[in-house]
């Protein structure tokens, strides 16, 4: 019998992937919020990160198969930061981050992640391409704390190509889900290089299940309406509770 926690759990993880494929995200920083309230998660961080890795990856890559299909995918603006971002989220996966130190950059992600949806709709009247230089720094940079924190970078790096006016809406989404779906598997095959890979297919594959569906119907949604600001603002409240339950743990 299905518990109650594990139906509320779902529907969580199915918000959060139909949220962030609709604007080309993988959605880790969500999945690292709903699973790190449960039961489920356990002590060991890597137990959070290997799963919000994975479920970037089906979502990611539903977003982004959208997103090129409809031909906003910029193969010149993906290289660089993917170039610089991918071995830096290797070595990431591949470092042991634990206890409070994991604790305190899980809580800062959240908040900025929150933070960062809450303007991710930033209009873009004149797209000036970053030179390559600034996006291998950046690419880097989001990459080594793709690797250590559990997630895909693109809570990061969507708002900085929108803010930094690198991008379009939607090229900044069809770059940004690339990115997520390359970084994540990247973190994946560092921590399984040091051993820490250990999955429950009992949870994954339900977990897998319902974001499979909310990454298709969200990136299809978004590559063609993308009006989400009332789910979005659940989201935020979500990534703020969870947050807040870090920090708690911390102060405890």
């Amino acid at each position: 019998m299905v518990s109650t926690e594990m139906v509320l759990v779902l529907l969580a993880l199915f918000a959060v992937a139909f949220l962030y494929s609709s604007v080309g995200l993988g959605g880790g920083s969500g999945y690292l919020a709903v699973l790190s309230m449960t039961s489920f998660a356990s002590s060991n961080t890597i137990w959070l990160k290997q799963y919000a890795w994975s479920l970037n990856l089906i979502v990611a890559g539903a977003a982004f198969w959208h997103y090129r299909r409809s031909g906003y995918h910029i193969k010149g603006l993906s290289a660089p930061f993917i170039a610089a971002s991918v071995p830096m989220a290797a070595l990431g996966g591949f470092m042991l981050v634990d206890g409070a130190v994991y604790d305190i950059l899980l809580t800062i992600t959240l908040v900025v992640a929150a933070s960062r949806l809450v303007s991710s709709d930033v209009g873009v009247s004149e797209v000036v391409r970053p030179s390559n230089g600034t996006a291998v720094l950046v690419g880097a940079g989001i990459g080594l704390a793709s690797g250590v924190i559990g997630v895909g970078g693109g809570i990061f790096l969507l708002p900085a190509l929108m803010l930094g006016r690198w991008a379009s809406a939607k090229e900044a989404a069809a770059t940004t889900s690339l990115f997520v779906w390359l970084n994540s598997l990247a973190g994946l095959i560092g921590a399984s290089v040091a051993g820490r890979i250990g999955f429950e297919v009992a949870l994954l594959l339900p977990f897998a299940s319902v974001v499979m569906i909310g990454g298709v119907v969200g990136s299809r949604f978004g590559s063609r309406v993308s009006s989400q600001v009332g789910v979005k603002g659940l989201l935020v409240v979500v990534l703020m509770i969870a947050a807040f339950k870090r920090m708690g743990e911390l102060l405890v």
